[in-house]
């Protein structure tokens, strides 16, 4: 037996078999009725057998899920460390507008032939505007070195057409780009051979000997320019080479008499000069130590005057009868050293505490002694930018004749004179005069853009500010630009250091000393130039331009004449090194 029932047996202690059903029904095609009997036994179900599940925790739930926070918290820690660690190199993956425009403006310039001017669209210009704004720009040092190239070029063609000038001016621009180098040094052959066609040897050398024997060394027609002028043509010119020597011993002697007359000044402009001639005399070493030895003699009577200075300045003794005035030690100090930096920062500090306390006179309604201030402060800063404005303020300079204006400007000493009355008002201008002030105005506000702050005299931005304020002393554009330029001077001599162009940078320093002489930061920034020049100077004595580098030198030497580094290189210059 194998246990299974007959479906037709109906025992009531039978089982019933397993069975699975009417698979006739699977496809729903059925009738209700006929799917309700399916051969299986009949199940009701009841809702109330159901057992809840039980309900989970929350403490279970997030433990569940509890891993996916501290992934997604460990993956924004990292992208984040990312983005702060690789900050610099995202940064330089954002396009610079500005100096991708000056590059590409620049580029252009360069391939249309445009390499140097001083409207600020040459090539040149534009490319150390370029480095001005990112010095270590790979594109604008060598823009400016395609520049220099091309000068070279230039300067090829030009020999080749006969136009020696124009060869020797784009001779110049080369040099100052590159420094130095073959195509340099062959072109500054070539350009002399091609001048000696031009140059009579003879009559200059007959020239030169006239002038040695009158005594008459330095200038245009002294002997030491009319021999170099000859070796400029001849290099090998052996009555050339003799007269510089003549020259050399000459000048030698004046640095003697200098330093036994104790005339230090004298001595240093001497030396220099002599350094400049002839960069390898043989006596110029023993020249210069004792030149240092005189100054060293020398340096503790103009520290103690600097000091003493300074101490009046802060215990307000700035002018007077004494000799216990800053005024008075300062002109001690530079009785001393007419050259010294320190000294003259400290007269201008006297100058600036002047016209300090001129505006406080002006405030309280003293115009006549606000003026008998500023009447002191014009001898030691005339050009000052603060003496101007307060002057404006006081109404000094004021004409209603516009042209007459513009002359008063132009002459410093028309407008130290200029005094009619006290704290005039000036009277309403007309529509006219309003658009005329405007124009001088923006005259002004392009000319400081251009680098023009103290120059060309009548269009330069502190003359035309002036200007402006002669109309209107009140008027607060004209004032506040006119304030503003010591700033700018010092904003544009970074960008032309910046840019390689030293002899700007110079300019720049120039009017800062003129505009605000007792601004702190002028030494700092004479100490930057300084090592500048010596930076070039070296690079020149490298490529073997000793006569460009002794020119460097010194500039160096007239911005810090007791820089170690500067004696290092003059040991390298005559050494031939």
């Amino acid at each position: 037996m194998n246990g299974r029932k007959d479906h037709n047996h109906h025992g009531s202690g039978g089982r019933t078999e397993p069975t699975l059903g009417n698979l006739d029904n699977l496809d729903g095609k059925q009738p209700p009725k006929a799917r309700e009997d399916d051969g299986l036994p009949k199940f009701t179900f009841d809702p109330d057998m159901v057992r809840p599940a039980p309900p989970q925790p929350p403490e279970r739930r997030f433990r569940r899920r509890g891993w996916l926070i501290p992934v997604l918290l460990l993956v924004v820690i990292g992208v984040g460390t990312s983005l702060w660690i690789g900050q610099d190199r995202l940064r330089g993956l954002v396009p610079n507008t500005e100096l991708d425009g000056i590059l590409g403006r620049a580029e252009t310039a360069l391939q249309q032939g445009h390499l140097d001017g001083t409207d600020g669209s040459s090539a040149r210009e534009l490319f150390e505007a370029a480095r001005a704004l990112q010095p270590d720009n790979d594109r604008a040092r060598d823009g400016l070195r395609n520049v220099g190239q091309a000068e070279i070029a230039r300067a090829d063609a030009a020999l080749q057409a006969g136009k020696v000038d124009e060869a020797d001016q784009a001779l110049t621009s080369a040099r100052e780009l590159l420094g130095g180098g073959s195509d340099v040094d062959r072109l500054t052959q070539a350009v002399a051979a091609a001048r000696n066609g031009t140059v009579h040897t003879d009559r200059l050398i007959e020239q030169a000997q006239q002038a040695l024997d009158a005594g008459k060394i330095d200038g245009d027609d002294g002997a030491g320019e009319l021999y170099r002028r000859v070796l400029a043509a001849d290099p090998n010119n052996a009555v050339a080479k003799h007269g510089m020597d003549k020259v050399g011993d000459a000048l030698a002697a004046q640095v003697h008499k200098a330093l036994d007359a104790n005339d230090r000044t004298t001595a240093s402009t001497l030396v220099d000069r002599l350094a400049v001639l002839l960069p390898s005399y043989a006596e110029l070493p023993a020249l210069r130590a004792a030149l240092v030895q005189v100054n060293e003699q020398g340096s503790t009577a103009l520290a103690d005057a600097i000091k003493q200075g300074q101490d009046a300045l802060r215990d307000g003794r700035i002018v007077g009868s004494g000799d216990d005035t800053a005024e008075a030690r300062f002109k001690a100090a530079l009785a001393l050293d007419p050259d010294n930096a320190d000294a003259k920062a400290g007269m201008g500090q006297v100058a600036q505490a002047l016209i300090v306390q001129a505006n406080a006179a002006l405030d309280h309604g003293d115009s006549a002694h606000a003026r008998d201030l500023l009447a002191q402060a014009a001898e030691l800063a005339p050009h000052s930018a603060d003496l101007a404005a307060a002057r404006a303020r006081l109404g000094e300079g004021h004409k209603s004749n516009a042209s007459q204006v513009a002359k008063d400007v132009a002459s410093d000493a028309a407008a130290d004179n200029a005094d009619n009355g006290d704290d005039l008002q000036h009277p309403p201008l007309t529509p006219q005069q309003g658009a005329e002030l405007g124009r001088i105005i923006q005259r002004a506000d392009t000319a400081a853009r251009q680098g023009n702050l103290m120059l060309p005299p009548g269009e330069s931005a502190y003359d035309l500010y002036r200007q402006a304020l002669a109309m209107d002393g009140n008027n607060p554009v004209a004032r506040q630009g006119l304030e503003s330029l010591p700033g700018l001077a010092i904003t544009q001599f970074n960008q032309a250091l910046a840019g390689g162009n030293l002899q700007a940078a110079g300019n720049r320093l120039a009017d800062l000393a003129d505009l605000s002489p007792g601004n702190t930061n002028q030494g700092v920034l004479r100490q930057r130039l300084a090592g500048a020049w010596m930076d070039q100077a070296e690079q020149q004595l490298q490529n073997g331009d000793r006569a460009n580098a002794a020119q460097s030198l010194d500039s160096a030497r007239k911005l810090a004449p007791g820089n170690p580094r500067l004696a290092t290189l003059m040991a390298r210059l005559q050494s031939g090194g």
